[in-house]
């Protein structure tokens, strides 16, 4: 049997189909509750695996400024240049690319359904890339599935396995269940904040 390759024709096919179940339409409540009690405005942020970018048309109404969005979809990536004709060079900044190959430094990244995304294989790359891209006080923020999942993508994972991968890298500040996740995943997720620490 052949194995997918998740690539940019996958995922041009999946929002051609309009096969995104991971899209909720909105910004996720965990997420936004966290945005709501940031104070700088002007920190960098970037979103991987973006998607329609719901984080970022929040983060835009609350006021901040300098906001990187990545996705590999080029289909998606031209939706957003429409969605985001006004902010496009000033407040949005979008990359059409592998998550893998860009570069940068930022403030704070912030995790929604990209890591569940990748091949499990991908995971210690995953975490070594975003420590590359933080800065010294850097913090990666967002929801990790806390469950399994028969058909992949999304790749679901546990506690403990996240705790494994993150600890030598990072300071584990957060990492608890949610609790306000929309009602079909109420029970399956962790809010996360890591903290850049020293490898």
């Amino acid at each position: 049997m052949n194995t997918p390759q998740f690539d940019d024709n996958y995922w041009n096919n999946r929002y051609r189909d309009e096969t995104t179940g991971w899209d909720i339409g909105f910004v996720s409540p965990p997420i936004k509750d966290y945005i709501d009690q940031l104070k700088d405005k002007n920190i960098s942020i970037l979103i991987p695996g973006c998607g329609n970018a719901y984080e970022a048309i929040y983060l835009l109404e609350k006021g901040f400024t300098n906001i990187t969005l990545v996705d590999i979809s080029p289909m998606l990536i031209d939706h957003l240049k429409r969605k985001f004709k006004q902010e496009l060079g000033v407040s949005i900044h979008l990359i059409c690319d592998d998550f893998f190959n860009i570069e940068g430094q930022f403030d704070l990244i912030i995790e929604q359904t990209f890591f569940c995304a990748l091949r499990p294989v991908l995971r210690d790359k995953y975490k070594s890339k975003m420590h590359q891209l933080l800065n010294n006080n850097g913090k990666l923020t967002g929801i990790l599935f806390d469950r399994q999942f028969l058909n992949s993508p999304p790749f679901g994972g546990t506690k403990p396995e996240y705790t494994q991968l993150f600890a030598a890298d990072f300071i584990i500040k957060t990492m608890e269940p949610c609790y306000n996740s929309i009602a079909p995943r109420e029970g399956t997720e962790l809010f996360v904040i890591l903290l850049k620490g020293k490898s």
